[in-house]
């Protein structure tokens, strides 16, 4: 348990400084949140292309218009889990389902909040996620598991989990990274963590799947789980550093 007696140590020292108002501080790394989970799916904006589609409303030349959705969606599903996070404790079926809602919005009207009806492989992968007819009772338990865990396991853990456990049911056609990674920072939150944001550059986006794959293909979830610790740990001294 002592591995995260030191991430809760550092989070009541943030929490002393984040009851003043650093909302330009938590805005930036929104959008960098934004930035790396989609850079994750393949987003071509850069970080400053990003801030001026979130900030400024603006159209970059030469992306996609569901690059700019992708980035606009993500901002409003953001906006989602803070809510989420300060009016319950709890997660729901819907709760998740209204997150991918958000994220497809405008995209892919028809799969936006609904589960795939079709069989997916991912490419690279050796994970086979289950079959459209299976994902259904697969998501009723996995909101059962996390009922029976959410105040067994340490909320670093328990985010962890949930987000390997969504991505590898993987229910949607598309968008299953976004939120997972949203589900995650959703417990985070609620918690009292900040978000956690995980990077898209190659080096780290292979040692996401990579872990996520251990987890998927041989039940071993600890190297995933200590991934997301450490970037937990790093966002939180991060986020000191700035304000000390």
């Amino acid at each position: 348990m002592n591995k995260y007696a030191e991430l809760d140590k550092l989070k009541d020292r943030l929490n002393e400084y984040r009851k003043g108002e650093h909302s330009k501080v938590t805005k930036a790394l929104e959008i960098e949140y934004t930035y790396e989970s989609n850079k994750i799916e393949g987003n071509t904006l850069t970080l400053q292309e990003t801030a001026l589609v979130v900030e400024k409303g603006l159209t970059i030349g030469g992306k996609t218009m569901t690059e700019h959705l992708e980035v606009i969606n993500h901002t409003h599903a953001i906006d989602f889990i803070k809510d989420l996070a300060q009016s319950k404790n709890t997660i729901s079926e819907r709760d998740i389902l209204q997150i991918h809602s958000l994220i497809l919005q405008g995209i892919d009207k028809p799969n936006a909040g609904v589960y795939r009806k079709v069989p997916v492989i991912i490419s690279g992968a050796k994970h086979k996620p289950p079959q459209p007819f299976l994902v259904p009772k697969q998501m009723e338990d996995l909101i059962l598991w996390y009922n029976e865990n959410k105040e067994v396991l340490h909320p670093v853990e328990l985010s962890a989990q949930m987000h390997e456990r969504l991505v590898t049911i993987h229910p949607f056609i598309d968008g299953n990274g976004r939120a997972s990674r949203l589900l995650m920072n959703l417990i985070l939150l609620q918690n009292g963590y900040p978000i956690a944001i995980l990077k898209g550059d190659d080096k780290s986006r292979l040692e996401y799947y990579n872990a996520l794959e251990l987890a998927q293909t041989e039940d071993n979830k600890k190297v995933f789980i200590e991934l997301i610790a450490k970037n937990i740990q790093e966002a939180i001294q991060r986020i000191l550093s700035i304000f000390e």
